[in-house]
Formats: structure tokens, sequence, C-alpha cells
């Protein structure tokens, strides 16, 4: 089946992510279940425009956020751009396929103020799980890694002597962040207590959990839940926020846009950029509690 084909494509010669490769699949599938249940009996790779439109009216009177049928609208313009260069079609239907327009939503981050609470608090501890727990933080904090890239870190791309992580991010590109002097010191900390504690275990991730086994992403979500709560009303308390919070500080602080770009890791400027709204919803804040004629 050429659905089967696409994501093998997407596997081993594109080289995507798991997660990247399972959200394919997942887009893919509920298009060939939409297919069928309208009686339409062929694959994906024989549908119209006609087919795909419908499904995304479908999908608009289900109540999917725009967002989400973007993205499911990109997947299918992958797929049918894959079907064409190997001569499976000669029209792309996506060609006729307006996607619906996406709301600018403002990233969540954690004000400044309430993050120095945080981590100047003593609520960690200092067994493992609260030496681990605040490294975690501070980490996603101090460099804006993504979740997967901190559940990914490797022990031998952890650099303490130099001050820097090697991090492995999207389509496996690397990128060298540095680290602070005192982020170096919460990380020699948890190391030399994970050593202690979970001596003879796999030393292959930086980041265990308390069994000595690779951390994964629902016991991280769990952590910044926990902390973020004693601090912050915001909606969203997810180790996400804490990259927007580290970006949007970053920018607040006079660092350079190009700079923040590089350290997060985006491919294009466009996507940092984002983080200059709020720079501005701050001085805007300001100004209006400042200027005598605001």
């Amino acid at each position: 089946m050429s659905e089967d084909q696409f994501i093998k494509y997407l596997k081993y010669e594109k080289r995507f992510s798991a997660l990247t490769v399972q959200a394919y699949e997942n887009d893919l599938r509920q298009f060939v279940l939409y297919l069928k249940n309208t009686g339409f009996n062929k694959g994906a790779g024989d549908a119209g425009d006609k087919a795909i439109r419908s499904w995304i009216v479908d999908m608009l009177e289900e109540g999917y956020s725009t967002r989400s049928i973007n993205r499911k609208i990109s997947t299918l313009k992958s797929f049918y751009r894959f079907l064409q260069r190997k001569g499976s079609i000669q029209k792309n239907p996506m060609d006729k396929i307006v996607s619906p327009k996406v709301s600018k939503k403002l990233p969540y981050f954690v004000d400044q103020k309430d993050m120095d609470k945080l981590l100047s608090a003593p609520e960690f501890g200092n067994d493992f799980e609260g030496l681990r727990n605040r490294a975690i933080i501070e980490t996603f904090y101090q460099t804006g890694i993504r979740l997967s890239e901190l559940t990914g870190l490797e022990s031998r791309r952890v650099n303490l002597n130099s001050g820097s992580i090697l991090v492995l991010g999207k389509r496996n590109k690397e990128r060298m962040i540095p680290i602070s002097n005192s982020l170096k010191g919460i990380l020699k900390e948890y190391a030399e207590k994970k050593r202690t504690v979970l001596e003879g275990e796999d030393e292959q991730y930086f980041f265990l959990t308390s069994k000595g086994k690779k951390l994964y992403p629902k016991l991280v979500y769990r952590v910044i839940n926990n902390y973020l709560q004693m601090v912050t009303t915001i909606e969203k308390k997810s180790p996400h926020v804490l990259r927007h919070s580290f970006a949007t500080h970053m920018l607040n602080n006079g660092a350079d846009l190009n700079a923040i770009k590089e350290l997060l890791g985006h491919a294009n400027l466009a996507a940092t950029q984002v983080y200059t709204h709020n720079t501005f919803e701050k001085l805007k804040s300001i100004y209006n509690q400042a200027h005598p004629r605001a």
C-alpha cells in the first residue's frame, strides 16, 4: 500500500523521529478511515480534492482546532508529494486545498520573578529525585531544549569541564549549547548522586528514573507540573512552557534574536519571532503604567 511505503520513507530515508512518524501515521490512518466510512473503497492515494475537502469540513464540524487540521493537511501534502515523485499520481489533489487560517496564540511563559522564586526555594530536597528534578527544571529553563532532547540526552554529550551540552535535535541535527556555572554545579551534584544511588545502572542517558531507566515524557510532565503550580496560575504547565520562558526572558534581557534562534534549534527566524510579541506586550504594559498620557 502507498501509505505503508510513505511511512517507511519517513522512517528510513527522511529519518524522522519515532514520535513524528507516529503523528504522520495517525493522520493518514484517520483519513483512510474517513474514506472507508464515506463509501470510498480505494486507497488514500486515489482520493481527489473533493474527498479531502469533505474530510476537512467534517473535522471542522467535529470541533477540531484549525491547528490540528492544518497539521493533518500538512501530512497529506507530504504524502501526495511522495506519490507524485514516485510517479504514482500525475496531479496533486492538494494543489486545490486551502488551509484554514490559524489564529495566532502567544506562547505561555512563566514570569521571571516566579522562576526566581521557584529555583531559590528549598522544596527540591537533597535526595536523588530532588536533585534530579531541580536539574531537569534548571536545564529546561537555562538552555531552552525540547522535551525529547532532554530525555534523549546522553551522558557522553554533557561536558561539565567545558560547560556545554551537545543536543540532538529535530531531524538529527546537533547543536552545542553553553551552560552557566550555576547549571554546571547543579548537573554535577545530580551526576554524583546518580553514581552513588544508581551504581551499576545504565549510564547511557544523563537523566534517569529512580530505577535507573531512561526518563519517559509522562514523568517529566508530572515533575514540571508539580513544581510550576507552586508559583504560577498559568493554564499550561509543561516542559515547553519552560522553553518559552527561556526564550522570552532572554529576549527581554537584551539577547539577539538570531542567537536565541540558534540556541532553540529553530530552522528559520520566523519560528523565533513569535517571542517578540511577548516582549512587545511587556513594553506596552510598562508604557501604559508609566506614561502620564497613556
